[in-house]
């Protein structure tokens, strides 16, 4: 009798053990997450901080990590004195024109990739994937040559070729992903119906891979949105200028508003995040869909 009860003494006290031990190595992942989350917000905080405050208090030390005063002259001023409402619609075109090469482009690569059988395609994908290892600096220059005697520069519609170039290979390979999970069966049947290549891929094979399309537009968007280094040595010319190179103009050596800097980053921002919400479910659904081959 007194084993039995030793026995069930050792089997609750192991169980306590092991329910302790999880509650912690569960404690612990929320705490990381939440301090990951925390790194993360900060910048965005401070940046609207500084925006809605004097920057007599932003420019202490230590500064205050909560609102002293609300001033909204910066906002007023960036959108009063600056053509930030231009930029922002020169920035959108070229987004716009980014993602529409990119999906036109990709779906064909992606197609290729993963419905044709051809001799050397497995390293022809290889390939494409390793030119992301290709840094930007490094052909900024060639580029800049070769879009200047084809008449591109200072040209949006040339700026967004330059853009869908540095995604294509990323984009193909999402949605290769994603179309290597429709059963090769679908494909055969419809053509044994009588159907073109082309006609299954747009009537079969994007209606089923749309989350994918949409994570590859919104890579494309992010891309073009944020691209600075291509963009500054492109365009120069103020009526076309993108919001990234036209906010970086107000940096100089002697007087940089910091505020003005700020508050314009925060509308710059604004938009991508709007849209990244809009678009968060198709988002995911897109990048996980090539996950697991069904």
């Amino acid at each position: 009798m007194s084993q039995s009860t030793e026995a069930r003494t050792s089997i609750a006290q192991r169980y306590s053990r092991t329910g302790l031990a999880g509650a912690a190595r569960t404690a612990l992942l929320y705490v990381t997450a939440i301090g990951m989350c925390l790194m993360a917000i900060f910048p965005i905080y401070w940046m609207i901080v500084s925006t809605i405050q004097p920057s007599s208090y932003s420019t202490r030390y230590p500064p205050p990590l909560w609102p002293q005063a609300v001033d909204l002259t910066p906002l007023v001023q960036v959108l009063t004195a600056l053509p930030i409402v231009q930029w922002i619609l020169n920035t959108t075109l070229l987004a716009a024109l980014t993602v529409l090469i990119v999906l036109s482009l990709t779906v064909l690569g992606a197609f290729t990739l993963s419905a044709l059988r051809w001799r050397g395609r497995s390293g022809f994908g290889l390939f494409l994937l390793m030119t992301q290892m290709l840094p930007e600096a490094l052909i900024v220059i060639p580029i800049f040559v070769i879009f200047r005697d084809l008449g591109l520069r200072e040209n949006l519609v040339g700026l967004s070729l330059i853009d869908a170039a540095f995604v294509l290979p990323i984009g193909i390979w999402i949605l290769k992903n994603i179309f290597d999970t429709i059963p090769l069966e679908i494909y055969d049947a419809a053509l044994v119906d009588g159907c073109t290549p082309v006609g299954v891929l747009w009537r079969i094979i994007l209606p089923l891979s749309k989350p994918g399309l949409v994570a590859v537009g919104v890579v494309a968007f992010f891309h073009a949105w944020n691209e600075f280094l291509f963009a500054s040595t492109m365009i120069t010319r103020d009526a076309i200028r993108p919001a990234s190179v036209g906010l970086a103009s107000l940096i100089s050596m002697l007087d940089t508003p910091i505020e003005r800097v700020l508050a314009g980053g925060l509308i710059f921002a604004l938009f991508p995040v709007i849209f990244y919400l809009t678009m968060q479910r198709h988002i995911v659904a897109g990048l996980t869909a090539g996950a697991v081959k069904g």
